[in-house]
């Protein structure tokens, strides 16, 4: 009997070892709902540095994208976050090297990063080029003029990476433009999802390890009542 029990609990160990629902997002703030709550602000030059604005506003700077209603970011995204309300602008114009970063410890595992960008037309306009990085965890995931990315469109930025030593890595977004008025950009959704907790399945040997617990658990009980049934 003790040896049955002994195999029923390994099986519910290693269930509840077993990947469970997808985690949640390791990136403070990454929606920016809470304005740059988590976030590291930097860069030379800057007169109008970068904001938070709320999504379908026509105000202007700080709030809005200079009078542009903004939809909400519709790329595809794996992000557990939802757009909400608000989103990060890089709009200074002579903008040197403009940074927004956050550092997130991780452990040794693969992850899930990603963020989405979007230009409005207003700034695309301008004869001004903007270009713009984004780098996740060492990863980079976007790297590119404005003037050669899609104006008006939502597009997302993703990728899996490996962390094989626990630490702190960095998020980090730079912004830079080289006439006034220049290009602007937006972003939202920024994530960091540790792949080992995004399956909501149990992994086959495990269930077969439980299965096989609660069969020899019941021949036990069976072989436990027969004296009792003479």
């Amino acid at each position: 009997m003790h040896h049955h029990l002994a195999l029923l609990t390994l099986a519910l160990l290693g269930l509840a070892a077993a990947p469970g629902v997808q985690a949640g997002n390791l990136v403070v703030n990454g929606s920016f709902e809470s304005g740059f709550d988590g976030w590291t602000r930097g860069g030379g030059n800057l007169r109008n540095p970068a904001s938070v604005i709320t999504y379908n506003s026509s105000a202007t700077y700080p709030t809005g994208a200079y009078g542009e209603p903004v939809r909400p970011s519709d790329a595809p995204t794996d992000s557990p976050d939802a757009a909400g309300a608000r989103a990060a602008y890089f709009v200074d114009d002579l903008a040197v090297n403009e940074r927004l970063s956050q550092i997130v410890f991780l452990e040794a595992g693969s992850y899930q990063i990603g963020f989405s960008a979007y230009l409005p037309r207003n700034g695309f306009n301008n004869r001004g080029d903007a270009t713009f990085s984004g780098s996740i965890a060492g990863m980079m995931l976007a790297n590119f003029a404005a003037s050669t990315a899609p104006a008006q469109s939502w597009q997302a930025f993703s990728g899996t990476t490996m962390v094989a030593t626990p630490g702190n890595y960095a998020i980090e977004f730079v912004f830079n433009t080289n006439l006034a008025p220049s290009k602007d950009v937006v972003i939202d959704q920024v994530y960091i999802i540790p792949i080992s907790t995004a399956a909501a399945v149990a992994e086959p040997a495990s269930l077969a390890l439980f299965a096989a617990g609660l069969l020899g658990l019941g021949v036990a009980s069976r072989r436990r009542r027969r004296p009792s049934e003479a």
